[in-house]
């Protein structure tokens, strides 16, 4: 904070403590001088200025916005980090941060639901395992997306967190498995052939129907996660930067 520094008459510098008398000069060749001295000082000050909106700028620019989510912000940088983490997988072809953004934002409306209704805390080592993962997926690319993107130790540790606590969430409202019926085990069966072959031979379906089952369940339950998102998407209050292309 700055203050006000009144001054009373001229008073004279100061020999270790004792004043000392001197003669003031011509106030009009002071200010003279002074002016010329203060060239090279403003003309640094206007650069380093410069420098500074420049370096604003491209921050500006890294971290802009790309999305919000109830008042949330979602910036270009965590939808790179996810890209970087593996938290968001984009489809060959797709746009990463189009299709990463529109994950981040589902990805928010989870965490608020989290919110509402907390299942148990992970364990310690759950997250460690998972730090883990998301270090392995990043691979070699993890230094420079750490520098790149901010991201800390602590903050890939409570994205961690944050993932396990939304496993354990759908877990716990939609369970672990979807009971399906004998005719949509068949329709699965027939619908994904290329998924039961062994040397290229279909296997029968009596010896199939087990692994069928299984994944006729978690496709049901993921249609079920994913109509739910749409209904939470549908109530909740996002707007979307129309700007953001791939970087």
């Amino acid at each position: 904070m700055f203050t006000e520094t009144k001054h009373r008459g001229t008073e004279a510098p100061r020999i270790l403590g004792r004043p000392r008398l001197v003669k003031e000069p011509s106030r009009s060749l002071s200010v003279s001088v002074v002016r010329l001295s203060e060239r090279p000082v403003l003309w640094l000050v206007i650069a380093a200025f410069m420098v500074g909106l420049s370096s604003l700028s491209a921050q500006q620019l890294l971290d802009r916005v790309v999305a919000r989510v109830e008042g949330y912000a979602i910036t270009l940088t965590d939808v790179q980090a996810a890209l970087g983490l593996g938290v968001t997988q984009v489809p060959p072809g797709a746009d990463p941060i189009e299709t990463g953004t529109q994950q981040m934002i589902d990805r928010q409306l989870l965490l608020a639901e989290v919110q509402r209704f907390p299942p148990p805390e992970p364990s310690a080592a759950a997250v460690d395992r998972e730090v883990t993962q998301l270090k392995m997926r990043a691979g070699a690319g993890l230094g420079p997306l750490m520098q790149s993107t901010g991201l800390t130790e602590g903050r890939i540790r409570e994205i961690a967190r944050d993932s396990l606590r939304i496993l354990d969430y759908l877990d716990q409202r939609f369970g672990t498995t979807v009971q399906v019926g004998d005719e949509d085990v068949a329709r699965y069966y027939r619908e994904h052939e290329s998924e039961f072959r062994r040397g290229g031979d279909l296997i029968p379906f009596d010896e199939a129907e087990p692994v069928a089952r299984q994944r006729a369940g978690a496709e049901r339950r993921r249609a079920t996660i994913d109509q739910w998102l749409r209904d939470l998407r549908s109530r909740a209050d996002i707007a979307i930067n129309p700007s953001v292309r791939t970087q």
